[in-house]
């Protein structure tokens, strides 16, 4: 498993995540052209909201934007069990 998210292409052929066979982005210049703050909305209220953070990492990894990383993966804590 490549870690990638994987959109259902029937239902939306042109979603932003869409991959080729070789897990490259197919609509990479639709995340280049983003500003870091654009991005870090569209990962966390749009529609990178629902991604797990695994998925939301790798997708940052692949478009060079690991600085963000610690913004869009923001890890849940949770109380401690009595």
């Amino acid at each position: 498993m490549s870690g990638f998210y994987k959109p259902d292409l029937g239902e939306n052929p042109g979603d932003p995540f869409a991959r080729d066979g070789d897990d490259k982005l197919v609509r990479r210049s639709y995340w280049l052209d983003m500003s870091d703050r654009s991005l870090i909305l569209t990962m966390t209220s749009g529609i990178g909201a629902k991604l797990p953070n695994e998925h939301k990492r790798a997708h940052l990894i692949d478009i060079k934007r690991e600085h963000l990383i610690e913004e869009i993966c923001i890890q849940e804590v949770l109380p401690p069990e009595q």
